[in-house]
């Protein structure tokens, strides 16, 4: 036996570093603690020690019968920008020997900006935010052609469904994660979701130092302010505790061209567009995380407990479409959800490994249109002639979400391993008008119970091919109130059972010690989210009989990553094909009084073919330069216009509506170490973002420029200057320097030209 723990020069634990015995099959992965165990033979051996952003180090050892070896070893960030700035890499020893299509983003280079974790996430190869506006606007992520709810949000592994949108990616600060890790497509069953797109897991900080604080505010154009602190301590006898804390607020008082309504006319020109300025878009949201636990003990490896509260406060300024605008409605929410977090190895036998999560979630959102009063853009006002801009409404919707999760590992020798996963998920939302309190619409509650087994086996038998195979099964029941009588004042509860079952196999090989080939396939399902059964009780219309979506999911993935003295290389490259029935599509319907908004349904099928690159080069310590590149074709794969029918559809073949389909980003950034004095450093980072024009509606439509969204070329610049080896931190940031007009969603404009500036300290005992 030999153990020991892995450091880095900086006294830092280096966590899930790979340590194995050269030329053999003996290898192991440290734990939080930076702790590994390694059984052999007796004999003479090269022990080699290598994690993501430092040098792979090899010690000489000796092995003797019976007898234990202990060895700490130090290992030294490298000379390259692997520990400096986000890199795309499968350098993470839980990933680089994954046959998943998995990257992972080190946020270490994102810490002095004010981005928050869905902005850190374009940096990832075929990932692209979709946002309808500022600060706190509707997110979506878009991962190689699917977005939204077919990605699945986990946090050290735990699901994020129902935790409201007080607590989302995009007004989590950066500084919360250590890494994200980004499953493409075919995902582990460890995760144990419904996921065809992929998942999104953040990895956060667990820094188990004797003490520490990381604390940072920011100020920005349209009156931003961000705020950010963490601190914590780890006692001898393995007590810790753990506090986070954070608040976005911004006026979101950017200027946009838009076609304004005339109230002497009642009508909207859209060939006349005025450059105006938004007054109902105020967002502000807070947030605390607290963690308490024991870690590194013999009956368990962690055991932590956490409450987490949030709330959030948002004005609604447009519909749908930019041209509505109001000036009255708004939404307001919060969040209580305490947590339990269990794992340990080597449980009751060796080789078994065990992580039990469990969390509840109750939020609340009030969503409120009353006003008397219909505005246009330049913030006129006329009488209504019944109160509502959109929808008469007070109403507050109380969701309560259970979930749990079990995963179990067991290693049989070196070669195998059987993974187990369950997750539950039960929902149920009750309304209640304030304004109608014997509202029918309101007194059914809408429910959801979800459970999903997994069960994997992977085949390991050197490292420099593994193989895996599992299946998966899918069970949800569904419970919730529809109309019967065409006034929609009459309602009775219906209930729905769906499940099926799901299957895949993946694998990876090191065609050489630097080139990695992986291939999966699954055939995969994807069952209805509540906000697409139900609705969003304001905007969105949810549909209660939707269909599971159902896809052939093929991956094929191409990646090279090496170093050369001061040179570093990584190249990737992957392919996908997507074949999926059933598809829920999100889809904008006019409604009465000129008014818009959006519903679900079953699409049909839908194909998907494309590919993405990865390129990234640095040297030494003085430069990173690197980009990707998207290409997607999502298409109407719905031959006729009816089943039993030969006549084809106009849309077959066409590309599905609002979908960017080519894309890319790029960055370079320059440093100076030891500017001013030791110790010292300033980084400079130029970044762009490219989209290609793509339609709203079916191309079939025409190629009118109303029905189109442009191409965009978008540029940032961040300055940023370190004191004391990052003890101390300024920096700034220009977003969208050349001022271009950007549109995610629909055609609603996003911020033009802004400027921010954020200090940030670190101090770790």
């Amino acid at each position: 036996m030999i153990s020991g723990k892995i450091l880095s020069t900086e006294k830092e634990i280096v966590d899930f570093a790979t340590v194995y015995l050269k030329g053999t099959n003996y290898g192991c992965v440290t734990n939080q603690q930076g702790i590994y165990h390694l059984k052999a033979p007796a004999g003479d051996y090269t022990l080699v020690v290598s994690a993501i952003g430092y040098q792979t180090v090899e010690k000489t050892v000796k092995l003797f019968n019976e007898n234990r070896t202990r060895l700490n070893i130090t290992i030294t960030p490298q000379n390259t920008e692997l520990d400096e700035v986000v890199i795309v890499s499968n350098g993470i020893s839980r990933l680089k020997r994954s046959a998943f299509n998995a990257v992972a983003l080190d946020t270490k280079a994102l810490q002095n900006s004010t981005q928050n974790l869905s902005e850190a996430l374009v940096q990832a190869p075929g990932m692209k935010i979709r946002e309808s506006g500022g600060v706190g606007s509707d997110m979506q992520l878009m991962m190689d052609g699917f977005s939204g709810k077919h990605i699945k949000i986990f946090i050290d592994g735990v699901p994020q469904e129902g935790v409201g949108s007080s607590f989302s990616l995009n007004n989590i600060p950066v500084n919360y994660a250590e890494r994200i890790e980004v499953y493409k497509g075919v995902v582990p069953v460890g995760f144990g979701t419904d996921a065809i797109g992929g998942v999104i897991n953040i990895i956060t900080k667990k820094n188990l130092k004797r003490w520490f604080l990381d604390a940072s505010y920011s100020y920005g154009s349209f009156n931003t302010h961000k705020s950010y602190v963490n601190f914590g301590q780890t006692f001898h006898n393995g007590l810790t505790y753990e506090i986070n804390a954070f608040q976005n607020y911004s006026d979101n008082d950017y200027y946009v061209d838009t076609p304004v309504k005339d109230f002497a006319t009642g009508a909207i020109n859209k060939n006349k567009i005025e450059h105006v300025k938004r007054f109902h878009d105020t967002y502000h949201n807070e947030a605390v995380i607290g963690k308490i636990g024991i870690v590194d003990k013999k009956w368990a490896d962690r055991l932590m407990f956490g409450f987490t509260y949030s709330r959030m406060y948002k004005d609604i300024q447009t519909g749908v479409r930019q041209e509505v605008v109001f000036g009255g409605k708004y939404r307001k929410g919060y969040s209580l959800m305490p947590s339990l977090d269990y794992s340990k190895r080597d449980l009751f036998t060796k080789g078994l490994d065990v992580v039990l999560t469990a969390n509840y979630n109750k939020n609340m959102i009030n969503n409120v249109d009353t006003s008397s009063l219909e505005y246009n853009w330049r913030g006129e006002t006329r009488p209504l002639r019944m109160p509502g801009e959109q929808s008469y409404q007070n109403i507050r919707s109380d969701n309560n979400n259970w979930n749990g999760t079990l995963t179990a590992n067991y290693r049989i020798g070196k070669a195998h391993t059987f993974t187990f996963n369950h997750v539950l998920n039960s929902f149920q939302r009750s309304n209640r008008s304030l304004l109608d309190e014997d509202s029918e619409a309101n007194a059914i509650p809408k429910e959801t119970r979800k459970n999903i087994s997994g069960l994997s086996y992977r085949l390991m038998p050197s490292e420099y091919w593994n193989a895996s195979v599992f299946g998966k099964y899918y069970n949800q029941f569904i419970a919730g109130p529809i109309a019967t009588s065409s006034a929609q004042d009459k309602y009775t509860r219906i209930t729905n059972s769906v499940s099926a079952m799901g299957y895949g196999a993946a694998g990876t090989y090191f065609i050489l010690k630097s080139l990695q080939a992986k291939l999966s396939y699954e055939k995969a399902y994807r069952l209805p989210t509540n906000e697409e059964m139900f609705g969003d009780e304001d905007l969105e219309t949810g549909d209660i009989s939707l269909k599971p979506e159902n896809s052939n999911n093929l991956n094929f993935n191409l990646s090279y990553n090496d170093l050369f003295g001061k040179h570093s290389i990584y190249v990737e490259g992957g392919v996908i094909y997507r074949n999926t029935k059933d598809y829920i599509q999100r889809n904008i319907v006019d409604l009465s009084g000129g008014k818009s908004g959006a519903a679900y349904v079953n699409h049909g099928k839908v194909l998907t073919k494309g590919y993405n690159i990865s390129v990234r080069y640095g040297f030494a310590d003085w430069i990173s330069i690197g980009g990707n590149f998207t290409q997607m074709n999502v298409r109407d794969n719905v031959k006729t216009v009816s089943s039993g029918t030969s006549q084809e559809s106009l849309t077959y073949g066409a590309r599905m509506p609002n979908l960017p389909y080519r894309f890319a980003n790029s960055d370079v950034t320059f440093y100076w170490k030891n500017l001013g004095q030791k110790g010292n450093r300033l980084a400079v980072t130029y970044d762009n973002l490219y989209m290609h024009s793509f339609p709203l509606y079916s191309e079939v439509i025409g190629s009118e420029s109303e029905f189109v969204v442009p191409t965009q070329f978008s540029h940032n610049l961040t300055l940023s200057y370190g004191i004391q080896n990052g003890r101390y931190n300024l920096s700034f940031e220009c977003r969208n320097f050349t001022n271009e007009k950007l549109y995610d969603n629909f055609s609603l404009q996003k911020a033009g030209r802004s400027f921010y500036g954020k200090v940030r300290v670190y101090f770790g005992g």
